[in-house]
């Protein structure tokens, strides 16, 4: 069954049945083949604003899994978090129905489409496919896009176009961007992310290169970040055309760089000639690259330099990423998703360099596997703040086979405080945050609840 190609099943009129239709990348799928005309019904485990708008467009959505709401579906199209036992899987499975991953559905709606720009890296996936969307945008040409995140310009993670430019962040755990076809390929950084798929940085940097492979010979491009030593390696010896983005040097690259309050304004240089001048909205030196990679995307499909100094100028921040909340006590709330030591690192480092009495990092590590193996890099980047408060580690998809918690790092962060529990962080903040404060709540779990609240009580 696994043998058999989705693109036959994806024409109008044939059914399909989508298993968590409410998720991040599901509800833009399911809008997407309902506007090609098929017939999608699909099921959630809640009710939710997505579900309502789904069902406002026709789809019928049914809230709970049963092997009864697959109905007279021709294909069944899954969730990663549903799994083989799931009732619907099974159903399907012991009715023959074919059942297909989500990254192939997205894989087979991307070669309808002559542009499929698509944005991995380890880091700064969301925001650099937000700030391609922007840019896209401000040219006009209504791309249908699909992002990990939200973005306050489209009101949510996802866009059903009509031009001929799809643009997708693409993710490499459990390799799913293997099933897409980039005609662009972005590769903004690659590390040692992922260990609980992935075995080391060597077997990241050979699945990165075989997303790099699946650009097109002739036609396709890759835009890679020249100043990322693991890129480069990664790309040794790649006969396909790079394209090349980096701080100082690259064929896409900066000039002029300055800082106002941490917000970056410069030049983009293209290939030895001035193209652009842009001030943006989002602090750090990691977006001025995140920029420069959404620039070079946009210069490779013909985008004029007004496009993309109105759409990174008018660019303010994905969902979650350095997003404010609001205040407390006089302190500044800001949440931001980063989960990885790097992400971390570039997050802090831009925090400490805003002009802030204190930075105040409440950060929640994210999964058993990789506290464990990025134990050291996580001691040294989380004792940059001038405080740090640890929550317990945000299990995810893991069970705690590992014995490791975050009192450990603790005990290898000087001055730092660990709480078993986020109402007790949240109680501590209370009694820390004055004026002049930078309170950072960071993370993929749930830690932003806590700053969400805070600001609640203000």
């Amino acid at each position: 069954m696994a043998s058999l190609d989705i693109s036959s099943f994806l024409a109008p009129g044939r059914r399909a049945h989508l298993v968590g239709i409410g998720g991040v990348s599901m509800a833009p799928l399911a809008e997407v083949l309902h506007g090609a005309g098929l017939i999608i019904t699909g099921s959630d485990m809640r009710q939710s604003a997505t579900v309502e708008h789904l069902q406002s467009l026709g789809i019928h959505v049914t809230v709970g899994q049963s092997a009864e709401n697959l109905g007279d579906a021709e294909l069944v199209i899954r969730t990663a978090a549903a799994h083989d036992d799931n009732p619907e899987i099974a159903g399907a499975r012991a009715r023959g129905i074919p059942v297909f991953e989500r990254a192939q559905a997205w894989g087979a709606i991307m070669r309808k489409y002559k542009n499929a720009l698509c944005v991995s890296g380890t880091h700064g996936k969301t925001t650099t496919t937000s700030m391609c969307t922007h840019v896209i945008m401000a040219a006009g040409l209504d791309p249908t896009v699909m992002i990990g995140g939200t973005l306050p310009m489209l009101g949510a993670g996802h866009r059903v176009g009509h031009g001929d430019t799809i643009i997708l962040e693409s993710c490499e755990y459990c390799n799913s961007f293997l099933s897409f076809f980039p005609t662009i390929a972005v590769i903004l950084n690659v590390d040692a992310d992922h260990l609980d798929f992935f075995k080391d940085l060597e077997d990241v940097e050979h699945s990165f290169r075989a997303f790099a492979d699946l650009v097109p010979e002739q036609t396709g491009l890759i835009i890679a970040n020249r100043d990322d030593q693991n890129t480069m390696t990664t790309l040794f010896g790649e006969t396909r055309p790079i394209m090349t983005f980096g701080l100082s040097e690259g064929d896409v690259h900066a000039a002029n760089l300055s800082y106002d309050k941490g917000l970056p304004t410069f030049d983009i240089i293209c290939r030895g000639d001035p193209f652009a001048h842009v001030k943006l909205q989002v602090p750090g030196e990691h977006n001025v690259r995140n920029a420069l990679a959404a620039a070079a995307a946009a210069i490779a499909l013909g985008v004029n330099p007004q496009a993309v100094e109105k759409g990174l100028g008018a660019f303010r921040g994905a969902g979650r990423r350095f997003e404010k909340k609001g205040a407390y006590q006089g302190a500044d709330v800001y949440d931001d998703y980063a989960h990885h030591p790097s992400e971390v690192k570039a997050l802090l480092s831009t925090a400490m360099g805003l002009g802030y009495d204190r930075v105040i990092c409440a950060f929640q590590p994210h999964t058993y596997s990789r506290t464990k193996a990025l134990f050291r890099e996580f001691t040294e980047v989380l004792s940059l703040p001038t405080i740090t408060l640890l929550a317990e580690i945000y299990a995810a998809r893991e069970d705690n086979d590992l014995g490791i918690s975050s009192k450990d790092l603790c005990e290898k962060i000087p001055g730092s405080e660990y709480f078993p529990t986020l109402k007790a962080l949240t109680a501590r903040l209370r009694e820390l945050a004055r004026p002049g404060d930078l309170i950072l709540t960071v993370g993929a779990g749930d830690i932003y609840t806590v700053g969400e609240n805070l600001v609640k009580e203000e």
